[in-house]
């Protein structure tokens, strides 16, 4: 019966999805950040290592970025690796660190995105550093979807180093701390994150059934939709996906009121 119910989705879903995209509203969200979770538990789940839960993860980052450009979807933050990751055991952090410059290699040797490292990049290993780098620059000039790889990146890290980076600039400059404080507003510190120049996420993905942002995203998702799924990341299909897209258009933004 399992099979056969396997084999019935196997049918079904591709007709459901071509609906589903033939209606799709036209308000889509142009940038989408994605909270990738739930790769461990879903390893556990099927009785295999985290680096096994990993690597089935970063083989559906591609097939997501297709579906993104199916909606007209202009802008990605995809959360790879946060600061608190950082802290996990060498045994485990190694091998992820390690999927994570493959799949990185792989999205720039396609060369139909434009990729964009966003985090603190000092606090990871020179290699896994290099890698994000490397991306950026091999597909600076690409004219397709812009994804930032988010790697090494925490909320209130970000916020961190862009009032840092906004106080060297003014130092800089010989503004005084009076002056600056006399001046300083939002767009100022907008100004110095590391998505700066880019449009705030319209919608935030969460993967996993957790529903908590974890601080990603947390200055440019103050007027964001928040989307929770229950499917693993590994698990997370061209429907649920469509299904989040459809509940966002349907939604009566407020932008945080």
């Amino acid at each position: 019966m399992a099979d056969w119910k396997r084999g019935l989705r196997r049918v079904l879903y591709p007709a459901y999805e071509a609906r589903m995209l033939r209606h799709m509203p036209e308000n889509t969200p142009k940038h989408v950040g994605v909270m990738l979770d739930g790769n461990r538990r879903w390893a556990k789940a099927v009785g295999a290592d985290s680096a096994h839960g990993h690597r089935a993860g970063a083989a559906n980052i591609e097939p997501f970025l297709g579906w993104c450009e199916e909606v007209g979807i202009e802008v990605v933050t995809l959360w790879l690796l946060s600061t608190d990751n950082l802290n996990r055991p060498e045994a485990e952090l190694t091998p992820l660190l390690k999927i994570i410059e493959d799949v990185v290699d792989s999205l720039a040797e396609q060369g139909q995105w434009r990729l964009h490292p966003v985090g603190a990049l000092d606090l990871l290993p020179a290699s896994t550093a290099e890698k994000l780098k490397a991306a950026e620059e091999a597909t600076r000039d690409v004219d397709g979807l812009l994804v930032n790889i988010a790697v090494g990146y925490g909320g209130r890290r970000e916020i961190a180093d862009a009032v840092r980076s906004l106080l060297q600039e003014h130092a800089a400059q010989g503004t005084s701390l009076e002056e600056l404080a006399q001046i300083i507003d939002v767009e100022h510190i907008s100004d110095h994150l590391y998505t700066k120049g880019q449009p705030d996420p319209d919608l935030v993905i969460r993967t996993s059934g957790e529903q908590r942002l974890g601080g990603f995203l947390l200055w440019q998702s103050a007027k964001s939709e928040f989307y929770f799924c229950e499917a693993y990341w590994p698990d997370f299909r061209r429907v649920d996906f469509l299904r989040a897209i459809r509940a966002y258009a349907l939604r009566d933004r407020r932008y945080g009121a």
